[in-house]
């Protein structure tokens, strides 16, 4: 039997990924959310679109939303974007992000990678969101984590 997702990054390392999360925000109008859930019953990236809808991120002012999907015990994560953000980065943006991740994941790595890959996101949204002294911020930071 697997440890609950809710467990799977110690308090360590969830105010790791917190603070790459609040980083890369400082700076954008962007917003950036992790889901970690245990089991993925479907496609990866249906999931991930459906967690995105389910977790607000597609109601942002300018639709510059980025979730991080893991699925711990199936060992499959994904990274979606919004449309504003997506029709402004490059086609393998999200790619290469994921790989990078992917090499931490694979070193047992997961809080790492996982704060490299929000970091990274963090940049292009700094560059094509950049943070405006009226923005807010419109969605949670905190980590959200399914059902056991």
């Amino acid at each position: 039997m697997s440890i609950p997702a809710k467990h799977f990054f110690t308090d360590q390392e969830q105010q790791q990924i917190l603070g790459a999360i609040r980083e890369a925000e400082l700076n954008t109008s962007g917003e950036i959310r992790v889901h970690v859930e245990n089991q993925c019953k479907s496609d990866v990236l249906d999931r991930a679109a459906y967690l995105f809808r389910q977790l607000n991120m597609h109601r942002t002012r300018l639709r510059n939303g980025v979730l991080f999907y893991l699925s711990v015990d199936d060992r499959k994560f994904a990274i979606l974007g919004d449309v504003g953000l997506n029709q402004k980065v490059a086609t393998t943006f999200w790619d290469e992000i994921q790989e990078e991740m992917a090499a931490r994941f694979r070193e047992g790595e997961f809080s790492r990678g996982l704060s490299e890959g929000i970091r990274e996101a963090g940049k292009q949204l700094k560059t094509h969101f950049p943070y405006q002294k009226d923005d807010m911020n419109e969605l949670s930071d905190e980590i959200s984590f399914g059902k056991e």
